[in-house]
């Protein structure tokens, strides 16, 4: 293994929890606000690869919008919840250990940045508030080649940028897909198994699986 020079973190669901917005108003949204949330999610997911396959881009927000609006009918919401849902997910909160994490690793001089299906602005936004900008190096957006993960073209925008060979990079994903994305691309892989979910049988095998991401700094060997 090339020694890793740079930290790359999905944002969506291994930084920022998106489940956290249907939290905060649970009492508005019900018991189930949980499947909510999930149902959201993998809307807008399959939104992203649909539109990929058709060749008809939108970006996240939009989608994030058009999904929200599916998963409240399904789940009758109340219209009036839909601006206070998507103020909040655009202030999503952190994981608890993310501020440990890229601490270490900006302290031990490797390059930190994020690379999301979301917007520059949106990403920019949840970075700022929960006080994560003197940690991260970059955000690279999907935006900038118009085709959402885990199309190859996105992971090839920090190489590009960097100037580095693809096994000089570590990626940092809880989505199966985008880990898988990201190995069958080049890049060393760490799934972050949150909700200890079964990996997709895409071909690929994350080199580490971890719980969070406080996990990986006990394996050192691997940024050596």
């Amino acid at each position: 293994m090339n020694r890793i020079k740079v930290v790359i973190f999905d944002a969506y669901g291994t930084l920022f929890d998106v489940n956290s917005a249907a939290k905060k108003i649970s009492v508005d949204i019900g018991e189930d606000w949980e499947g909510f949330a999930n149902y959201w999610r993998t809307t807008q997911l399959e939104y992203t690869w649909l539109r990929s396959l058709m060749r008809k881009h939108k970006d996240f927000w939009d989608i994030t919008k058009e999904s929200l609006e599916k998963a409240m009918k399904f789940y009758a919401i109340q219209p009036t919840k839909k601006k206070k849902l998507l103020d909040l997910y655009r202030v999503l909160d952190v994981f608890s250990e993310v501020k440990f994490t890229l601490r270490y690793f900006k302290k031990n001089n490797y390059k930190v940045s994020i690379l999301s299906n979301g917007t520059p602005k949106l990403i920019k936004q949840l970075v700022i508030n929960n006080q994560l900008n003197h940690y991260i190096d970059d955000i690279f957006s999907i935006e900038e080649v118009g085709i959402y993960k885990p199309d190859p073209r996105v992971y090839e925008i920090p190489i590009k940028k960097y100037k580095i060979l693809k096994n000089e990079v570590m990626f940092f994903s809880s989505n199966t897909w985008d880990i898988c994305g990201a190995g069958h691309f080049g890049y060393h892989c760490v799934w972050v198994n949150r909700e200890q979910n079964i990996f997709d049988f895409l071909g690929y095998t994350p080199e580490i699986i971890i719980k969070d991401l406080t996990e990986v700094l006990k394996r050192p060997e691997f940024f050596l």
